[in-house]
């Protein structure tokens, strides 16, 4: 049987990784806000749906695995 039209397995697959940001916070221990934060600067793959921004667990997982130094960033220049 023929796969309707419009209906592409690929796309499919990838829709059922997405979370919600909320999803990805109560994983993670990170704010909403945050993640969002992360997303909009391009640290952090997402996506919006509709007025949604959602992302995946592998990108939220990619995320945490990174080391990162928490405290006051120091100042460069004069």
């Amino acid at each position: 049987m023929k796969e309707p039209i419009g209906r592409d397995p690929l796309i499919e697959e990838a829709v059922k990784q997405l979370i919600t940001l909320a999803e990805a916070s109560e994983m993670s221990g990170l704010s909403h806000g945050h993640i969002s934060l992360l997303i909009n600067r391009g640290i952090v793959w997402g996506v919006k749906v509709g007025m949604n921004w959602m992302t995946t667990k592998d990108a939220i997982e990619s995320y945490m695995a990174i080391e990162r130094r928490p405290g006051p960033k120091r100042k460069t220049g004069a």
